[in-house]
């Protein structure tokens, strides 16, 4: 198992190094000038040299980059362009509320998706098995703004049930130790405020996991059928096993390998920052900095944040890799 991690550890390095250069290059690819783009109507000579010169941008690229790689090593990102805010600290203060709403959104939809995956598969063709497939083909076609749109309309303003601004209540207070106001509230013994967080989640958590959910479902389903129809698994019922052990001990377990890649890819996906869903529900996490700081043309915001995403990935398939191995132990010596 050492020598596994090590081979997967040192193939991520290539990689990084791939992502590292791919986002550099992203911004620099693109037409037109960033720091006439930056200034606007203010974009006089003189102003866009300065941005220029701050910027670094009248260096040549293998320099920028060197800069750029450099600052990263030292875990500095640069600092933004409006208000001149070191980008590591705003980083450290958004990017726990994503990673809050995405572990939500993805727990609810793999204890959701799974079982009703592998009920579908046991069920086939049964009315069980078609409204479920037929929910999740519903959840992956519903554009995710008109989901939140639409639950926000029943729920927040015709209903007024749920909350759908922000994290928090302006009048609660919280003291913040992990930037995870459910966490924070526990630690604190705050329980008013784990009230509030839990319900303001809500509605963005039901709006983000709807995907996710009809994924790992359709995903749980095939490749349950696929392990059901195997010799072992008839072999195991001649026996006289009853249908739990048959179909949790014996199937499920050879049955995983596409659940946890899939689980990982959109735990990596809603990680990334779910750019409609945190702009919509006002959400400060990186998805809704992200999107602001594009509008806005803060591009060493955009050129940051799209490297956490790159990385939030590499990371998310190396964990995935280990979980296989842990899974199939044959994968080790692969």
């Amino acid at each position: 198992m050492t020598t596994y991690l090590i081979r997967r550890t040192l193939e991520s390095i290539p990689v990084i190094i791939g992502v590292s250069i791919l986002v550099f290059m992203l911004l620099r690819l693109i037409p037109g000038d960033p720091a006439i783009a930056i200034l606007g109507e203010r974009a006089t000579p003189e102003n866009v040299a300065a941005i220029r010169e701050r910027l670094g941008l009248n260096k040549p690229l293998p320099e920028q980059y060197m800069i750029w790689v450099s600052g990263l090593l030292r875990g500095d990102l640069g600092n933004t362009v409006r208000g001149n805010i070191p980008i590591v600290n705003e980083l450290r203060a958004r990017f726990p509320a994503t990673v809050e709403l995405s572990l939500v959104a993805m727990t609810l939809a793999a204890v959701i998706g799974v079982p009703l995956g592998i009920i579908s598969a046991v069920r086939r063709n049964s009315i069980i098995d078609t409204s479920t497939m037929f929910g999740a083909l519903l959840g992956v076609s519903i554009p995710i703004f008109v989901l939140g749109l639409l639950l926000i309309y029943l729920f927040g303003v015709q209903l007024k049930w749920l909350p759908f601004i922000g994290r928090l209540d302006s009048g609660i207070k919280l003291e913040t130790r992990t930037g995870l106001f459910v966490v924070d509230s526990i630690l604190t013994g705050n329980w008013d405020a784990l009230k509030n967080a839990l319900i303001h989640l809500i509605l963005p958590a039901m709006t983000l996991f709807t995907v996710p959910l009809a994924i790992i479902a359709r995903i749980t389903r095939s490749s349950m059928l696929e392990v059901l129809n195997q010799d072992y698994i008839r072999t195991a019922r001649a026996k006289g096993l009853g249908e739990r052990p048959v179909v949790v001990t014996h199937a499920l377990r050879n049955a995983l390998l596409p659940i946890i890649t899939i689980i990982g890819l959109q735990l990596g996906t809603l990680l990334s920052g779910a750019v409609l869903t945190e702009t919509i529900y006002a959400w400060p996490g990186i998805g809704k900095w992200l999107y602001d700081s594009i509008i806005a043309r803060d591009y060493p915001i955009v050129q940051s944040v799209t490297l956490v995403i790159a990385l939030i990935y590499v990371i998310i398939n190396f964990v995935v890799d280990i979980l296989y191995a842990l899974v199939d132990p044959r994968i080790r010596v692969a």
